[in-house]
Parts: C-alpha cells; structure tokens; sequence
C-alpha cells in the first residue's frame, strides 16, 4: 500500500528529484488497499516544464483501476498535443497494450483462463492507443527517482492527504 511510504508533495517531489526523462506523458494509480480508496494522477512534461496534469480519485476502486483509468486520460489529453511517449510505471499496462490485448481482440475479447478484468477500460484504451501511431507506452521503473513519475505518484497519492 502506497500510504506505508512517505507521502510528498507535489513542490516536495520538484526539490527532490531531477533524474529521468524530462519529455513525455507521465501516468500513475494508488490504491490504499485492493480494493479500496484510490487515486489516479497524469502530467504532461515538455523539457521539464509542465504543460498540464490531472488528477482523480474513487472511494472503493481497484490499484489496476486506477492506473488504467491514468493512461485512458493520458491518451485523451496525447490526443490533441504532439508527444511521443506516454511512461507508465506498470508493467501490466505496457504488457496488456502491447501484447496482450492483440491476442484477446482476436479471441472476442475472451483469453483462455478466463474473463478480463476492467474489460471495458481496457476496450476504450485499446481503440484510442490504436488509433494513432505517434506516441508509445513506455514502461518506467516505479518508486526509482524519476521526477515525472514521482510527480505523478505524488498526484495518483493526493487523494490519501484527505483520509488518513
């Protein structure tokens, strides 16, 4: 649970990290609990300046939920700005994106081992991701320093601030 780790703020984050990349789309989701309260926060970044973010939040929700909820905004807001890579901290979203989900389109959206979770967030990221070809997910190891991904856990963390 991420509400074990120090919570910082966003101007916290800022003096703290430098690393990593400095251009991109940056997504994270929390979760206190699984399920539980959740949150999910989005920045966009261009030569370390910030271009935009959003944030949100969801009583009893799923750590899954909420990082495919981050990249769902993440492609809506890719849609109208020039980026060319949206980062991710969760290896299950880059796999099911870039794998995956290939295999269960072809299947009807079924895979063998049974019914897929948070099927229709997955749909709706799957049909915007593959509309477009000028962007890719990237995955970006969590919780490793790097400044946009720290920001956006700070963000996807927000929501803690007002229950604990």
């Amino acid at each position: 649970m991420k509400n074990q780790r120090t919570l910082l703020t966003l101007e916290q984050v800022l003096d703290k990290y430098v690393d990593g990349p400095s251009t991109g789309i940056f997504t994270d989701g929390s979760c206190s609990g699984n399920p539980g309260p959740g949150g999910w926060g989005v920045v966009v970044v261009d030569d370390n300046e910030i271009i935009d973010q959003k944030f949100g939040s969801a009583e009893d929700t799923t750590n899954n939920k909420m990082e495919l909820t981050a990249l769902l905004e993440a492609i809506k807001i890719a849609q109208n700005i020039k980026v060319s890579n949206i980062y991710t901290d969760s290896q299950l979203l880059v796999n099911t994106f870039t794998s995956w989900a290939i295999k269960w389109e072809k299947m009807g959206w079924r895979r063998k081992s049974g019914p897929i979770k948070n099927i229709e967030l997955i749909q709706e990221i799957y049909f915007l991701f593959n509309k477009q070809n000028e962007y890719s997910l990237k995955w970006i190891p969590a919780h490793s320093g790097f400044r946009w991904n720290e920001y956006a856990d700070a963000l996807s963390t927000s929501y803690l601030r007002e229950i604990l």
